[in-house]
């Protein structure tokens, strides 16, 4: 008999031996079931060791029973259509005000131009966000979107974050609950739910004062799904933020979820510090350069705990923690690899160091090398393309041969570089 035949399967129990008490008694709860609180989730960001393995293997427990082994991901492109903004957000180190010699602002018909090569690529979905330009047109969401539509009736838009519904609603001096009525028949899809950062407005003065409030934040979303319009949900963490703000930031999501169910993941996004200029200026003394390696791994586990019973889908960020880790965190509760993105330019222009593109192929191979089995989906998480385990049976995209991403797709030092050279900010009135 070998060796290896006579060692005992490992399995979640397994873990338990020798961790302490308390954080057992935690996770054995929410194996049968129980809901984690808020103070027991504070005490598991204190894990490490053998207690950080246990939460690991419960949190991936609870994943293969809420979601099963499929991993999804999505064949969209960001486009970040400006980097100007009535907003200097300190961790924002992609805004430009409107006198910045690398402030840019895609017309109407570029964006068309770069959402139709995108799904001419393969992409089901665009991403758009940007920043808050002064001098807007008030119209300019819903024109961006009736644009869109028209030229593209078929592609899901997922666009605009809490912060910019806000906005638009003030350009036209109308409710919220009306504006997205408006966006809605424009052809709007879902929304994403950025803008949330930490949903503490003690933490949010500090970062980033007279941005929208957690009240207003968590208002837009709530109108957004009473519309049937559906969102995504996100923190940024690793700043100032402490254990306790960062969990409470999950359980408000997670109550709302319980209301709504109008989220369709959850996505936590790291702080990417090196570009930010809270950072190069030195504005707090006692901010973190983003979260270490296992804040990372406490986070999405926990996360599993908190709200894998409500939101199912929870999303590691490759842009965020590069594909290996990503890869890692499959193990560590989440389910999803988010999107093949084609440009990338707010956390490029933070320092992230990660890319603008991973091909649809490539996120295969992570997903299958990592035990678990790929499909496309929709932005809604309907399956599009599922895949068995021979690689050469894969359905391949336009998006899978491209070689270049910066060539084929642009870049955001590529328009900042070409604002500099015209030294003028285009007309957006």
């Amino acid at each position: 008999m070998t060796r290896e035949s006579t060692q005992a399967p490992l399995t979640v129990e397994s873990t338990f031996a020798g961790i302490s008490p308390e954080i057992r008694g935690i996770l054995e709860c929410a194996l049968n079931g129980q809901e984690t609180s808020v103070a027991e989730a504070v005490t598991l960001c204190s894990a490490r060791a053998s207690d950080l393995r246990a939460l690991v293997a419960t949190a991936d427990a609870l994943r293969r029973e809420q979601v099963g082994e499929r991993v999804g991901y999505v064949v969209n492109r960001n486009i970040n259509f400006t980097n100007v903004c009535v907003k200097a957000c300190r961790f924002c180190a992609f805004s430009r005000t409107a006198r910045s010699e690398e402030g840019y602002f895609l017309e109407a018909e570029e964006v068309v131009r770069r959402a139709r090569q995108a799904v001419e690529m393969g992409a089901s979905e665009v991403c758009i966000q940007a920043g808050l330009p002064p001098r807007a047109a008030k119209t300019l969401y819903l024109d961006l979107l009736r644009a869109l539509r028209s030229a593209l009736p078929d592609l899901h838009i997922h666009a605009f974050s809490p912060e910019e519904i806000k906005y638009g609603s003030e350009l036209l001096q109308i409710s919220v609950r009306e504006y997205l009525s408006e966006l809605k028949a424009a052809g709007l899809g879902s929304v994403p739910g950025t803008s949330a950062e930490i949903l503490d407005d003690a933490v949010r003065t500090r970062l980033a004062g007279g941005r929208i409030t957690t009240s207003e934040w968590l208002s837009v979303i709530h109108t957004a799904h009473e519309l049937g319009i559906p969102t995504t949900a996100t923190i940024m963490y690793g700043h100032i933020e402490s254990d306790a703000q960062r969990m409470q930031h999950l359980d408000t999501l997670r109550a709302l979820q319980r209301e709504t169910r109008g989220f369709t993941e959850f996505v936590p996004l790291s702080f990417v510090h090196s570009e930010a200029p809270l950072t190069l200026k030195h504005m707090l003394p006692d901010v973190r350069p983003g979260p270490t390696g296992n804040d990372v791994v406490r986070l999405i586990a926990i996360s599993r705990l908190m709200l894998g019973s409500t939101f199912k889908n929870i999303q590691t960020s490759w842009v965020k923690e590069g594909i290996a880790r990503a890869q890692q965190l499959l193990d560590c509760g989440a389910n999803d690899l988010g999107g093949t993105l084609m440009n990338e330019s707010i956390s490029t222009s933070a320092g992230a160091q990660h890319g603008q593109l991973m091909r649809p192929f490539e996120l295969r191979r992570v997903i299958r090398d990592a035990g678990r089995v790929p499909f496309e989906r929709t932005t809604r998480y309907t399956s599009l393309r599922s895949f068995g385990a021979d690689v050469n049976a894969d359905e391949r995209l336009p998006i899978d041969d491209v070689e270049d991403a910066q060539a084929a797709f642009g870049s955001y030092s590529e328009l900042t570089r070409r604002a500099r050279e015209q030294r003028r900010l285009p007309s957006i009135v």
